[in-house]
């Protein structure tokens, strides 16, 4: 029997294997997390429970701004094509949240049906109340781009005497339940428009604690001339220095998102330039989203321990008898001088406890007397999650990404497929892709100016030596690693030595890096001279 016994321990102690990183998460959610959340009341202090699609959900992108920034035109920007329900204008007119997400079939499922469906990752929503339900809803769209991620669109942010009308529900709460949720929060802000309104301060401060998801866009930056962008972007850095109140710079990437012809193209090439900054980010999104999620439950996880320790230190200080509703206001007014105890007592960093004002008002909805003892072994089990469940798992997230690398785990489709596949995509046409698909040998057009160089050299049986190339070479004042790079591309037989063709090619990519291109980490074909094909298709 007690062979019996210690073989069902040695099972019990196996470490689980998990399918995917999504089913860890959920298990190790339900069984090690969800207890501890439940038994201290987290859901009612701070996120509700996660469900399925929590784990299970695409990516998705949340835009934020104040109204006619071009939310919804950066939408049907990235989408290519209107989707239902969409409407734009100068005015105010997006009056709604709208998940756009993909489907077999173009509709929209109104805010009521929408958190309702199982399948979806909405219900908790149902918590702000008809009032936001009735200016919430999905529109369905067949898009290639939807078949990777989700985009909400938000409310034109009001600004003047239009911001003091109440909405009717929680404006900011609802940011920061998505704001939690999302992969990406993109703040629009108009190159003519920067001033940012009480509600926009508001709806930046709820979103303010996922500041590694925030970017900026500078949007319709194609209305002002290249002296007033400076001046713009300088005042915009202004304005969010104020209100984000970190010392790091804002990333902010300044372009014109929408089909219009530009205004001033005299800055086309910085757009060119931060849009694929952009773009680039937002397409790694499905790749990066296992980790994404991963350390959205670890933050997740060290809130709930310290939750649950002011929750027990409230229970514990509280009178088993008498005067429980003063002692109770004498804690709440006392939580700053708990966090200082508990900060002590466990090791924890200021910055994991929740903010303290808005804890004080949530304690005053909340009976004390109903809050439970301290569990050790309710902790326990979590932080053995952490040091272990989440280890395997970030062991895993390298290996899915091997295995997705076939199924295409970019966004495509929309403005990023005519991004990347047409001769108007970024570097097309320039740079080391210069001459691609032409008949004749592009390198061929200068090569009179090479030769000339070439031949005061003194080649020796029509080649010159590696000395005497960089003699010549380093007058480009290059540094040596880049030459050196250059010098391996453009020694196409590998000898060691530059015939005349060879040495026109390591001019024409010494002008490439000159001209602010950057070099290819493999000789284009159609970059090879034509004296070296046959061997450089072997």
């Amino acid at each position: 029997m007690l062979r019996w016994l210690s073989g069902d321990d040695k099972r019990r102690k196996e470490p689980e294997v998990f399918q995917t990183v999504a089913e860890g998460l959920k298990k190790i959610y339900r069984t090690k997390l969800l207890p501890l959340e439940e038994t201290y009341k987290f859901h009612e202090f701070h996120s509700p429970k996660l469900d399925d699609p929590d784990f299970d959900a695409k990516p998705m992108i949340l835009l934020i701004g104040q109204y006619s920034t071009g939310k919804t035109t950066f939408i049907r920007y990235l989408l290519e094509q209107d989707f239902p329900g969409i409407r734009i204008g100068p005015e105010p007119t997006t009056d709604r949240f709208i998940a756009v997400m993909g489907g077999d079939q173009d509709g929209v499922i109104p805010g009521n049906a929408a958190v309702v469906d199982p399948a979806k990752q909405f219900r908790p929503l149902t918590k702000f109340g008809n009032a936001f339900l009735n200016r919430f809803q999905c529109s369905l769209l067949d898009n290639q781009v939807l078949n990777s991620i989700t985009i909400v669109d938000t409310p034109g942010i009001l600004s003047g005497e239009k911001q003091r009308v109440d909405r009717g529900y929680d404006f900011p709460g609802v940011l920061e339940w998505f704001a939690e949720r999302v992969d990406r929060i993109i703040l629009l802000f108009d190159a003519h428009k920067l001033d940012i309104s009480d509600e926009f301060h508001r709806a930046i401060d709820a979103i303010k604690g996922y500041d590694d998801k925030i970017r900026i866009v500078l949007n319709k930056a194609d209305g002002v001339d290249h002296q007033q962008l400076m001046r713009v972007y300088g005042a915009l850095m202004w304005s969010l220095g104020k209100v984000l109140n970190t010392p790091e710079v804002a990333r902010v990437y300044i372009g014109s998102f929408w089909d219009r012809p530009l205004q001033h193209d005299m800055n086309r090439k910085l757009f060119e330039l931060e849009e694929k900054d952009l773009f680039t980010d937002l397409q790694g999104l499905p790749r990066n989203a296992a980790l994404r999620k991963l350390n959205d439950l670890i933050k997740r996880a060290r809130l709930a321990k310290v939750h649950a320790y002011i929750i027990s230190a409230l229970k514990k200080d509280m009178p088993s008898m008498f005067g429980k509703d003063s002692k109770k206001k004498d804690l709440i007014k006392q939580l700053g001088e708990t966090y200082s105890v508990i900060q002590r007592e466990h090791g924890i960093s200021r910055g994991d406890f929740p903010d303290l004002k808005r804890m004080q008002e949530e304690l005053q909805q909340h009976d004390f007397t109903k809050f439970h003892q301290f569990r050790p072994k309710l902790i326990e089990t979590v932080d053995k999650m952490l040091a272990n469940d989440i280890a395997k798992l970030m062991e895993m997230i390298p290996l899915e990404d091997q295995n997705s690398q076939n199924e295409k785990p970019n966004v495509e489709g929309g403005a990023f497929e005519a991004y990347n596949e047409s001769p108007f995509g970024f570097g097309r046409g320039e740079g080391a892709d210069a001459g691609k698909g032409e008949h004749e040998w592009i390198v061929g057009q200068e090569k009179y100016k090479y030769d000339d160089v070439f031949t005061k050299l003194n080649p020796v049986n029509g080649k010159i030596t590696g000395a005497a190339a960089k003699a010549e070479m380093v007058k480009s004042k290059l540094p040596n690693s880049v030459l050196g790079k250059i010098w391996k591309l453009a020694d196409v037989d590998r000898d060691g030595m530059l015939d005349t063709d060879e040495w026109a090619l390591a001019n024409h990519l010494i002008q490439i890096k000159m001209d602010g291109h950057d070099l290819p980490n493999e000789l284009p074909e159609h970059l090879v001279p034509p004296s070296k094909k046959n061997g450089f298709a072997d």
